[in-house]
């Protein structure tokens, strides 16, 4: 298929993200998209099973978003919310305390989910020198993770499996354990918190280990996490920005669990997609420690774009149509419909495992095989899906059809078809 010109020319320009430039192939272009289609430049159709990174779950081009977004383009774009203050923002900030569990009452807006994140790693750290406890510069974290790829968020990764290998001697060490999923594994964190009184905070994304492969545990994980913390006094942060907002088929992972942490990282289906936006909301009596009339006790971060009108704006539509489409309902519906529909590949010889969340699907292979290759094959079937190592994933958009999701789950049997007979050949 021939490229556009400008898909060729900015090849010699542009970085792309996660991309080896030199041996990638050329991406495809896309020129217009629409619900869970992307048309490409070639005239092309793809049904996306991922989402733009999880972000898009109204679907793309949603009218709402849009006209949200216009009208406030028209209004007020964009101020400082230093000494300034807009609607959008603190219109925001009110509903999110309203909607996320126990005294998580208050928001600080940022641009993307690794500075949402390292904002609540400074906050944990900054906590217990407000508080008079000290510096605790050390985070405690779990194997299989990944909370971004700034450098405090980096560190928190899994430094084995993780993509941040290279960097490890430029991060700064922190606890990995395993999570605590038996009664080993909950010893381990447990001991690593009693001997280590320098950990500000413990940070896990709950319920579901996102770039890491989509793995999966349940909220008894989670509890042990949460009284281990309190039984050390030590800060919990709840990495929500893929969980959050209805994937896991409730509105949060910390809901469909039971379990509240001392901060939450909101983000990527905070705006549909939209335009950038996340967030660190935190209790109150975090927050009280920050709330002072000693300035120095102050948080001193400030992105330039921090709370952003526009996508406050586009948020709060975003927000609108969770709770008057009965977003929560498509992702329980979407989830039976995935596990059905995956069922069958659990009994292929090359497949470890098939996991089904909310509107979360992995297949996980046994064997290697080349991702790009993959991916190309995925686009001849009419698709878009990105598989991460040896996981084949869907993170699709609550308003897919039937029939749109037939097309992803027959292009992932096929695939998985073809991949097994390669490992059969090659071995």
């Amino acid at each position: 298929m021939h490229n556009p010109d400008w898909l060729e020319t900015g090849l010699n320009h542009i970085w792309l993200p996660y991309t080896q430039m030199k041996t990638a192939p050329t991406p495809v272009g896309v020129s217009h998209i629409e619900g869970v289609t992307l048309e490409l430049t070639d005239g092309r159709k793809l049904v996306d099973g991922v989402g733009s990174w999880w972000t898009c779950v109204h679907g793309y081009n949603h009218p709402r978003l849009k006209a949200a977004l216009i009208e406030q383009l028209d209004r007020l774009p964009h101020v400082m919310l230093g000494g300034l203050g807009h609607e959008p923002a603190y219109a925001l900030a009110t509903r999110l305390a309203t909607l996320t569990p126990g005294d998580l009452n208050r928001s600080f807006f940022c641009e993307s989910g690794s500075v949402a994140v390292e904002v609540a790693m400074k906050v944990a750290v900054q906590y217990w020198l407000n508080t008079g406890e000290g510096v605790r510069p050390k985070f405690l974290a779990f194997k299989g993770g990944y909370h971004g790829d700034t450098f405090a968020t980096m560190s928190v990764c899994d430094p084995d499996e993780g993509m941040h290998s290279l960097f490890g001697e430029a991060l700064p060490a922190q606890h990995i354990v395993d999570l605590p999923t038996d009664e080993a594994s909950i010893a381990a964190l447990n001991d690593t918190l009693a001997q280590n009184k320098d950990i500000a905070a413990v940070i896990v994304e709950p319920l579901i280990q996102g770039a890491g492969g989509m793995r999966m545990h349940d909220a008894a994980t989670l509890r042990q996490i949460r009284e281990a913390c309190d039984r050390h006094n030590v800060i919990l942060i709840f990495d929500e920005i893929f969980t959050g907002l209805g994937r896991t088929g409730d509105l949060f992972a910390s809901i469909k669990s039971g379990v509240t942490p001392d901060i939450m990282t909101i983000g990527k289906a905070l705006t549909g997609g939209i335009t950038p936006l996340a967030a660190a909301v935190v209790s109150e009596r975090i927050y009280a420690a920050f709330h002072d009339e000693d300035g120095s006790k102050a948080l001193m971060h400030g992105p330039t774009f921090t709370g952003h009108a526009l996508a406050c704006a586009v948020a709060m539509a975003s927000l609108d149509l969770i709770e008057e489409t009965d977003a929560i309902g498509k992702v329980r519906k979407l989830e039976a419909e995935l596990t059905s529909r995956l069922a069958p590949l659990r009994g292929r010889p090359n497949v470890a495992e098939v996991r089904v969340m909310g509107a979360v699907a992995a297949v996980e292979l046994n064997h290697d095989f080349n991702v790009d290759d993959a991916r190309a094959a995925f686009i001849a079937r009419g698709t878009f899906i990105r598989p991460l190592g040896r996981v084949i994933y869907l993170t699709p958009s609550y308003t897919i059809q039937p029939e749109e999701l037939s097309v992803l789950t027959e292009a992932i049997s096929a695939i998985v078809d073809a991949l097994g007979d390669q490992a059969a050949s090659a071995g």
